[in-house]
């Protein structure tokens, strides 16, 4: 029996549309069928409805526990989570605020009832869907007023677009996800759905669906036209790869009599909405998910850098271009010159549609018999079906053999290859990328983390993750989401369902290719998720159909000729050229004004959808704008109000040439002033007293700048002693037995939740734990593709093998119990771009810890680029000299070895080995290679800090071995400065020339890098005046109770390091009071200088 409460007024508990029929009928129906049949979706009557409006009564009931255990109350449909939760919500409220009513909703909730003991109650914005954002705005709050929400509501349906608006006030799931990883299983959820729910670094909602838009043919009438269409266009009609074939098939298709009664039918059919033409767009637009720089890939809205929208390129122009086709091809035509809705779901029943395309609920009310828009059989052509086939086949929504070409000026349009578009497939010989559109996001439920009391919260929850164990037949608003939903069994059970295997084998082939992750192959295009979201969709439907594509030709922009649709202007012709500029210049107007009514305008909105696409390099507003003063982009600069923001006196110091080229004389300093005004004096006296007074402040300038030279050089030094006793990221590590079974390199995240990561959490940890026997291999290899480490399993094996041989070696026992791999793709994490920089600035820190490294470097070919990979590739990369040098400069070479691969034992690495290594700048760097476009500093001077601190390490190592009389044992460490010292400003190279682009030109600058730091290190140590700082013992507890007492601080493989009483790992107190800003390594110098 369920609990329904109404107060003695007879006005229901739910508080905002109290006679509406769907309020009441999920209350009522929650009770009846309580009663009745829990797992029955009857309806109520209104009579019922209305009686229970007006009853003066309270209808309660208390979940009795043994009872609930007795009749497997928390076992229904097979479901384990609820299994222990039997009336642990007993008599708590939770109120769901939905949109859409579904029939699964009323036996879910009573159920939920009968084993929890909780109350769910159920409300229906009026308005539905088009109301839904709104309402969760008003109820959660707006992030900029954390006083404002009525919260009123515990939870809501809500999806993607609409979480940007109020998500600081929905509870963040990251916690919950993980205690119930088991049950959830995040990572099976496709990437495009989890990207839709994420924001501000957190999963706001919990998705149970996934919307995406795909194509679909009548294969009825692809079988009646077969003949005709071989001999008239000499070419086989088959299901369409491309865009361009989808079109032009619709085309010829146009005009014939589908149904034999004599009057022309349809191509393919559409509704026209902004999602659909956006289907269009991201085959030319998305060409990969990540660039080589880590910049995103899947952006069809807005430029990343300017907030400049996508439409001023010929790829948009190809886009409309293909749209208008396929209207004039479709339904469009009869509909809208009736002056009706051009609607897919009125046209496709009628059978006079080739085909359509659809999001994949509507998709299947229009394939599958008796659904709610397919056509019936007597508006079919069954008559040509074959044994086995079914009228109606979805597909994948075409792909496209031309792309933007985004390395270039204005994005032309580009032949697709397999180079320049790595996820794409070949079919019939040409190269077509496929990149599926997720308008939306799909449904998802999200919990109030405002107002909500915490009882109501975890009831939310439960329900929520009991709702993503369950079939997805059994979840209201549900669809297919997971990935593990395109497995055999899953297909078997929806072909029962529907019993019609054909469609859930298309269902199967498309949602297969749709849920690949990017290292799989993926190349979906996410949804503009962004505040503001249904004004830009708004501002484009209205330009784009009601004022372009599907108005008059009477009107200034208008395409369609309403009395003969056939008439209309067509693409190519001077007045199709004419009106669709007219028709960019007023859409860019549009979304002008969009801009201009969103808080904190267009530059706000900018940070908003790098946010949302989860950009790197993460960016303030602030740097943002001071990267357009840099590169000269003075109209983004205007158009986003920067100067609102930045200080153009604050920047002269280190940017005064773009400075002054955007506003001259903006960095005329107070002694142009003085001069001015000296030169202006009539009495020689003032003019020599100006001249005077200008020399002094030279002078101070002079002494001020030399001081902050002084106390950056300095502070920069410190920085580097620093970084040898901190871990800016705890080292993760796997344990040598599971990383041998896993069968290939795992992501980060997936060992993190399925616990197979070993944490250090400071470098005291890491001599504790070798102290305690434990063996640490850093394994060092290249990647060989964009995307994914090594995609050929090439490297893993030999990973594998060296492991076991180095265990082999060193009478290690083969279980590897006590052997523990780093290795960057499983150590790093790879989703978070901010934990990522944390661990990439600790890299030195955990290669010099390792007490072995393995040089991973087995020939191979690049997946993406086709060039062989091997130990000459791996030697030219700088990051991999950087790693070496890190574990040689602490450890030597006697840890070192070459795993190749090729059937070889683990060779050691010569004792000359670190020679080449040693010259860790002259190695290559890809953001080098794109001539750091979008980034404001070149890789090599995150290096500097880690690189001097080892340096120094080593020097004061062998200064304390020649007082000690212990320079003999030291042999190895002098090899190593002598190597340097011959070489120093290669290995150490003052300067550099580093390329970048400024006012859209490219700049070759010379910056400095390590400057005169390594001669102070030397004097520093020379002299005594302090290598190491005052420690304090942070370590874990572990560490705290069993100290070690090694006086120095290697723990190699060899005695490289063994002197006198030298710096062990541990924090320092001076650690926080180090806050360099730093732009390259060595910091501004700006930042020090005293007025």
């Amino acid at each position: 029996m369920v609990a329904i409460t109404v107060k003695s007024s007879s006005q229901p508990v739910i508080r905002k549309n109290s006679k509406s029929m769907f309020h009441c009928w999920a209350i009522a129906a929650t009770a009846i069928l309580a009663i009745t049949n829990p797992v029955s979706s009857q309806e109520v009557t209104k009579e019922q409805c209305d009686e229970l409006y007006t009853a003066d009564a309270v209808v309660t009931s208390s979940c009795i526990k043994t009872e609930c255990e007795l009749n497997g109350y928390c076992t229904i449909h097979g479901s384990t989570y609820l299994q222990d939760k039997c009336c642990k919500h007993n008599g708590v409220n939770v109120n769901l605020l939905a949109f859409e009513p579904a029939g699964e909703w009323i036996p879910r909730i009573a159920e939920f009832k009968k084993c929890t003991g909780a109350n769910v109650l159920l409300t229906y914005v009026e308005g539905g869907e088009d109301n839904m954002a709104k309402a969760l705005l008003e109820d959660v709050g707006s992030n900029d007023d954390p006083n404002s929400g009525q919260g009123i509501y515990d939870a809501y349906i809500v999806q993607g677009p609409w979480i940007p608006a109020a998500y600081l006030g929905l509870k963040g799931l990251n916690d919950l996800i993980k205690a119930n990883q088991d049950v959830i299983r995040f990572d099976d959820i496709n990437s495009a759905s989890r990207a839709a729910i994420t924001y501000g670094g957190s999963v706001r909602a919990l998705p149970l669906d996934s919307d995406n838009i795909a194509a679909a043919y009548r294969q009825d009438l692809m079988n009646k036209y077969q003949s005709w269409y071989q001999e008239t266009f000499n070419e086989t009609l088959r299901p369409p790869n491309t865009i361009e074939e989808m079109v032009t098939i619709s085309e010829r298709i146009n005009g014939q009599d589908h149904d034999g009664d004599g009057k022309p039918d349809w191509g393919f059919c559409l509704t026209p909405q902004t999602n659909y033409f956006q289907a269009f767009l991201a085959p030319i637009f998305t060409v990969q998910q990540k660039d080589a720089s880590g910049s995103t890939g899947q952006n069809i809205f807005f430029d990343t850098d300017t907030f400049a929208p996508l439409i001023h390129n010929p790829g948009y122009k190809k886009a409309v271009e293909y749209y208008w086709r396929y209207i004039l091809a479709s339904n469009c035509q009869t509909q809208t010159a009736d002056k009706k809705k051009c609607d897919r779901k009125s046209a496709f029943p009628t059978g006079r549609c080739f085909g359509v395309i659809s999001m994949p609920g509507t998709m299947t009310n229009m394939l599958k018999e008796g659904g709610k828009y397919a056509p019936p059989p007597e508006n079919r052509q069954d008559q040509y079906l074959k044994e086995g086939e079914w009228f109606g086949r979805r597909i994948v929504f075409p792909g496209s053999t031309e792309v933007l070409n985004w390395g270039k000026k204005d994005y032309p349009l580009m032949k697709c290859t397999e180079k320049s578009c790595p996820a794409a497939r070949t079919i019939g010989g040409e190269v077509i990328n496929f990149s599926p559109f997720f308008a939306e996001g799909g449904e998802a439920y999200a919990i109030n983390g405002k107002q909500s009391k915490p009882t109501a919260v975890n009831a939310a929850w439960d329900l929520m993750a009991w709702f993503s164990t369950l079939d997805v037949n059994l979840v209201p608003l549900a669809g297919t989401y997971r990935k593990s939903q395109t497995k055999p069994e899953a297909m078997e059970t929806l072909a029962k369902v529907w019993n019609n295997t054909v469609l859930a084998e298309d269902l199967n082939g498309v949602i297969t290719e749709y849920f690949k992750e990017p290292s799989e192959g993926g190349n979906p295009t996410q949804d503009f998720f962004v505040v503001g979201f249904s004004d830009y969709n708004d501002a484009l439907h209205t330009s784009l159909h009601n004022e372009f594509l599907l108005a008059s030709t009477d009107t200034e922009l208008g395409l369609f000729n309403m009395t003969d649709p056939s008439n209309s202007i067509k693409v190519g012709t001077p007045e199709f050229e004419e009106r669709y500029e007219k028709f960019i210049a007023k859409l860019q107007q549009r979304y002008d004004e969009v801009n201009s009514r969103m808080t904190g305008g267009a530059l706000q909105q900018l940070h908003n959808w790098r946010e949302a696409l989860d950009m790197e390099p993460k960016k303030t507003m602030d740097d943002i704008c001071i990267d357009l003063l840099a590169a000269g982009v003075h109209d983004a600069f205007d158009r986003l109000d920067c100067i609102k923001r930045v200080n153009l006196s604050d920047q002269c110091q280190s940017m005064k040439e773009e400075v002054e080229a955007y506003q001259p004389g903006a960095c005329a300093g107070d002694n142009s002033k003085i001069i001015a005004a000296a030169f202006g004096a009539v009495i020689g006296a003032c003019l020599i007293g100006g001249l005077s007074y200008l020399m002094y402040r030279r002078y101070k300038s002079y002494l001020r700048i030399r001081t902050a030279h002084e106390q950056l050089m300095e502070a920069t030094i410190n920085e580097s002693i620093r970084a040898l006793h901190q871990l800016d990221y705890p080292l993760h590590l796997v344990r040598g037995d599971e990383f041998a079974v896993e069968g290939k390199l795992v992501r980060h995240e997936v060992l993190r939740n399925t616990h197979k990561l070993t944490v250090l959490d400071s470098l005291a940890d890491v001599d504790a734990f070798i102290a305690a026997g434990k063996h640490i291999v850093f394994f060092s290899h290249q990647w060989t593709s964009f995307t994914v480490p090594d995609p050929s399993n090439t490297q893993y094996e030999a990973m594998r093998v060296s492991l076991r041989e180095l265990a082999k070696n060193n009478g290690w026992d083969e279980s590897l119990n006590d052997v523990f791999v780093w290795v960057d793709y499983s150590c790093i994490p790879q989703a978070n771009p901010s934990t990522q920089n944390l661990a990439i600035r600790s890299l030195a820190a955990y290669a010099s810890s390792a007490t072995y490294f393995i040089i991973v470097a087995p020939d191979t070919n690049h997946a993406d680029l086709d060039d062989k990979c091997d130990l000459t590739t791996y030697q030219l990369r700088m990051w991999c000299r950087a790693e070496q040098v890190c574990h040689s400069m602490r450890n030597g070479t006697e840890g070192m070895y070459l795993a190749l691969g090729d059937g070889g034992d683990l060779v050691p690495v010569k004792t000359d080995f670190f020679q080449e290594s040693l010259r860790v700048f002259e190695g290559q760097l890809t953001c080098c290679r794109l001539e750091h476009k979008g980034m404001s500093a070149c890789d090599r001077q995150s290096l500097v800090v880690p690189l001097l601190g080892l340096y120094g390490e080593l020097y004061r190592a062998a200064v304390d071995g020649v007082k000690g009389g212990d320079a003999e044992s030291l042999a190895s460490v002098k090899a190593f400065l002598d190597e340097i010292e011959k070489h120093q400003d290669s290995v150490f190279p003052p300067t550099f020339q580093r390329v970048m682009w400024r006012k859209n030109k490219k700049v070759t600058e010379e910056v400095m890098l390590f400057g005169d730091l390594i001669e102070r290190m030397k004097h520093r140590i020379d002299h005594g005046q302090g290598f190491s700082y005052e420690e304090e013992a942070t370590g874990t507890a572990s560490t705290k109770s069993n100290e070690v007492s090694t006086p120095f601080i290697r723990h190699g493989a060899s005695d490289f390091l063994r002197h006198g009483s030298g710096v062990r790992h541990g924090s320092i107190n001076s650690a926080s009071k180090n806050n360099i800003q730093i732009e390259t390594a060595v910091g501004k110098l700006e930042d020090h200088i005293e007025e």
